[in-house]
């Protein structure tokens, strides 16, 4: 209590300090065509409730500069002649780094009427022009601003109607009922491996996300009917975009919290040219939670982590726009229960010791090209890399030596080339075409024993490269300012069998009043399985040792998504959103040695089913409706509720109806926060978070065949009937901003789940002990964050 007084006391003189200074800073950016990426050269800049009324235009370049302007909340409304016109507010000004902006203009069908679009309209829609449902953009600030999100992007979007997260010490998402692996990841306009350390082979989640949202910019969020150029995926899309670094003068940043400890740099390489750098580097600092007696959900296990982040942006040449970035990080866990109690977490592990790490890289080079003020051809080129390498020993009772039961080695690195056109051809029609080809070089070993390692069944020995072919074309049609059509084709070829898919999109947006929106999507999607799954072996003779791939002729999982949706805004910062939805399942893997078996269900442990002998001989469904009341953020508060009710089935092989691992039926999520002003320039953030949903549902384990066996064994005849109680948890985030003069400051203190309710996780056979146990999720957990940019 010392200690904190003395802080309270100290921010109180320094508060008093800076309270008569007069802090500015710098608001710039660029204006574009939304769909074209052209600059606006003559767009208006004013600055809201300024007085005297400060404003500018836009340069040849689309650029503009608003100086001097007082540090805290702004808002700017731009316009451009035949355009919509488009108000900022809520921007957050601080004095340690200039705000840069990159504004989209939409071009108007007919400019006889006066309308005014502000920015609340476009925040509740995405940043793809293309897309009419489903979809939504976010900011940076709302992973931060919103309680649990820990600034990670799929933390984040679990508040959103219909998703819902895994499990706490996870951001694997669950997407209208669908598994986890039905998830895209894109950045910069390029489809990446895994994204997250700790990411087991074939997932889209772990603990951290390596994407660091200091380097990221306003990016989409899609839940279902995705247009045209997103293929190879069934639940969802994150299709992210990172910032350019500052061109005109350096600037720092450092931080540490429970992600990590952060420095980060930005800058132009010169002072003559517009070219610009960007990196981050994180390394983790767990350790220091656990010397302060906090569990952060692994026991006496650390985690260990690093990633770096980067991008390089050369504008203004006469080839075109470059730009490179880059990201890379390494993880690695030891999970030994021999040094654990027995109320630790064992992740589904216990009775063994087990070593895990991950390894994660990409980088991509872009080239975007105007062939005129209506065309524009962007051009990528990437490789990334992944590796899981994990070894598993068991723990003898009688206190011997652990035995080996499982090893595994799986690398995977790709390269891709692609290429993007867009070509507005007048203010009502719009058109896009693309494709894409990845290769695919894979070396997979993976092996696993029953006999403490006398002798090993090899689940996968492969080495070798295969192809992905991915082509899509669409259009937008404008009937009026009020009546948007859109259309798509998308068809993708899987060399290493030959499986060939044609799928057609559609969309259509009414505005049938000023403030009320109806929507309507369709769409064919379609999903190789995990790359890994294609390369199980059978063993047909075991005097001989002789395997066959049985899986190589496996086809795409495959899916028919409708949706449709209604929106009200009540006023500029006030909306409900309705969307309803059915989603038909097909062609999904199935088992005839196990009939409840689905791939529907892979994802709901941290890794992947290795399954040989699958067919596509199986469905699912998912429906529901999603319902979003929401005040954006506007006189320093906010509030989101969002509810979700949905079931989620499937059938195997024997063509029962069950329902999937991720039914859980219900979900109800409602937050919100306020900002209370401190002095001229602070400000104090309080932000609460609360969820109610329905329970993970479970896969029973059988006590006696399991202590028979010596090793987990399920009751696959009652799998999913049932669910763990339902989920409750209260997040809070604390926060403090401070503005010096060329520095600012942020503290914050989020706290998980308050009321410490404990919320089963999984269930797990304990071998060493012979009695089934549960995994919760996070307890109560306090988690400090500390930021200086400068």
């Amino acid at each position: 209590m010392q200690k904190l007084s003395l802080i309270i006391l100290w921010l109180l003189f320094t508060l008093n300090l800076v309270a008569q200074k007069d802090f500015k800073q710098t608001i710039r950016g660029t204006v574009v065509d939304k769909y074209t990426q052209i600059p606006l050269i003559g767009a208006t800049v004013i600055l809201l409730e300024s007085e005297p009324l400060t404003g500018t235009a836009t340069d040849e370049q689309g650029n503009f500069r608003l100086e001097h302007i007082p540090v805290g909340r702004q808002g700017i409304k731009v316009s451009y002649i035949g355009y919509y016109p488009m108000s900022i507010n809520n921007l957050l000004l601080s004095s340690g780094k200039e705000l840069v902006l990159n504004i989209e203009l939409e071009e108007r069908v007919f400019v006889s009427e006066e309308v005014v679009i502000k920015f609340h309209h476009k925040k509740n829609k995405s940043i793809n022009e293309m897309a009419v449902i489903s979809a939504r953009s976010f900011t940076v600030e709302e992973t931060e601003r919103y309680a649990g999100s820990w600034g990670d992007p799929a933390r984040m979007v679990a508040n959103f109607a219909g998703v819902m997260s895994v499990s706490d010490q996870q951001n694997e998402i669950i997407i209208r009922g669908n598994s986890p692996t039905g998830l895209l990841w894109r950045l910069d306009g390029i489809d990446i491996p895994n994204p997250n350390h700790f990411g087991s082979t074939g997932t889209t989640g772990g603990p951290v996300c390596m994407l660091n949202n200091n380097l990221l910019t306003n990016s989409d969020f899609f839940t279902g009917a995705f247009p045209a150029e997103y293929g190879n995926v069934l639940a969802g899309v994150f299709d992210l975009k990172m910032r350019t670094g500052n061109n005109e003068k350096r600037e720092y940043m450092s931080q540490i919290g429970f992600n990590g400890f952060e420095l980060g740099a930005e800058g132009p390489f010169s002072n003559k040219n517009k070219s610009s750098y960007l990196v981050n580097i994180r390394y983790a600092t767990l350790e220091g939670f656990e010397a302060l007696g906090m569990d952060i959900g692994t026991g006496s296990s650390m985690p260990q982590f690093k990633d770096i982040s980067f991008k390089i942006d050369i504008p203004g040449t006469k080839y075109g726009r470059f730009s490179l970035f880059g990201l890379g990080g390494k993880s690695f866990i030891q999970l030994h229960d021999s040094k654990k109690d027995s109320t630790e977490w064992s992740y589904g592990l216990s009775g063994t010791d087990t070593d895990y790490g991950t390894d994660m890289g990409v980088t991509g080079l872009s080239h975007l090209f105007f062939f005129n003020e209506k065309t524009r051809l962007k051009t990528n080129l990437s490789v990334s890399g992944w590796r899981n390498h994990v070894k598993i020993d068991s723990i003898s009772k009688s206190g011997n030596s652990p035995l080996p039961i499982y090893r595994s080695n799986i690398v995977e690195i790709k390269h891709t080339f692609s290429t993007h056109l867009r070509k507005k051809i007048n203010p009502t029609n719009n058109v896009g075409a693309g494709m894409s080809y990845d290769v695919y070089h894979i070396n997979y070993l993976d092996s696993s024993s029953n006999n403490g390692g006398k002798t090993f069944f090899v689940n996968t020995d492969s080495e070798g490269s295969f192809g992905l072919l991915q082509a899509y074309i669409q259009w937008q049609y404008k009937f009026s300012d009020h009546i948007l059509f859109y259309s798509g084709l998308f068809s993708q070829l899987f060399l290493l069998n030959k499986d060939f898919v044609f799928e057609p999109r559609l969309g259509l947006k009414w505005n049938f009043s000023e403030n009320q929106t109806i929507s309507f999507g369709f769409g064919k999607h379609s999903q190789l399985q995990p790359r890994m799954s294609y390369f199980y072996q059978t063993l047909v003779d075991t005097l001989n040792n002789t395997y066959i791939q049985t899986n190589r002729n496996v086809e795409l999982s495959k899916g028919n998504h409708i949706v449709l949706g209604y929106d009200y805004l009540f006023n500029g910062n006030l909306r409900l959103k309705l969307e309803t939805y059915y989603q038909h399942l097909y062609n999904i893997p199935v088992l005839e040695s196990r009939p409840e078996f689905s791939m529907l269900n892979a994802g709901e442990f941290f890794d992947l089913p290795t399954e040989d002998s699958l067919i596509n001989t199986g469905t699912g469904k998912n429906y529901g409706l999603e319902i979003t009341f929401e005040r954006f953020f506007y006189k320093n508060y906010y509030f989101l509720i969002t509810t979700s009710f949905y079931q989620s089935k499937y059938k195997g092989y024997d063509g029962i109806e069950r329902n999937t691992a991720f039914n859980g039926n219900f979900v109800f999520n409602c937050l919100g926060g306020y900002e209370f002003k401190i002095g001229k320039y602070n400000a104090l953030a309080i932000n609460l978070k609360g969820v109610w949903a329905g329970g993970k549902r479970r896969l029973p384990i059988s006590l006696e065949e399991s202590v028979s066996n010596g090793w987990t064994t399920f009751d696959w005849e009652h799998a999913y009937n049932e669910r763990f109680r339902d989920y409750l948890r209260i997040d809070a985030r604390f926060s403090f901003k401070l503005n010096r003069k060329k520095v600012n400051h942020e503290w914050a203190l989020d706290i998980q789940n308050i009321t410490n309710h404990k919320n089963i996780f999984m269930e797990g056979y304990d071998p060493v002990r012979q009695r089934i146990k549960y995994d919760y999720q996070f307890g109560f957990f306090p988690m400090i964050f500390y930021r200086i940019q400068f």
